[in-house]
């Protein structure tokens, strides 16, 4: 990697560690353009623009998460002006977890889910970021979708992208 892929891998490690360890929304934001967006393209949740954003990650998401949240890193593509990252979502659903379930009360279920985040950066700043997910695999996970007659799996998913993933 150059110099400059390598800043933008350490600016997106930085924005997950105010999400995720440090839970700070204002440590978050400084690392994000003054017009950002978020989109988790499943559900719809996110935010647009500076104020979007910051009321998404303050009121729904960095703090909102259950206990026993875990990421499992599996690949990152760092290019000149993107990251994409693959990696495993694992949780119990013990609390509304508004960003991947909204409205849905919780269900006690554990629940893996494969994710992609897409993050593209103007200037050294998060401009925006794009989350996919097989929503499906939820929803039979947490027992809301039954796969007895449509094809969609569940925490298979996981399973079997992690045994691949091993293999290289």
């Amino acid at each position: 990697m150059d110099k400059e892929t390598d800043n933008l891998d350490d600016i997106w490690n930085k924005h997950l560690e105010f999400e995720f360890d440090k839970k700070d929304v204002d440590g978050a934001m400084s690392t994000m353009t003054e017009d950002p967006h978020v989109h988790s393209v499943p559900t719809l949740t996110g935010g647009r623009g500076y104020n979007g954003v910051y009321d998404f990650y303050k009121n729904h998401f960095i703090g909102k998460t259950p206990n026993d949240l875990n990421i499992t890193k599996l690949s990152r593509t760092v290019g000149k002006d993107q990251v994409v990252d693959e990696f495993i979502l694992s949780f119990t659903h013990d609390i509304e977890f508004e960003y991947l379930l909204p409205g849905v009360p919780p269900t006690g279920k554990y629940v893996e889910i494969p994710h992609v985040a897409v993050v593209k950066f103007k200037n050294n700043k998060i401009s925006h970021e794009h989350l996919y997910w097989d929503q499906a695999s939820v929803l039979v996970q947490i027992g809301l979708l039954k796969p007895e007659k449509i094809p969609i799996t569940g925490i298979e998913q996981t399973k079997k992208l992690i045994e691949l993933s091993k293999k290289g």
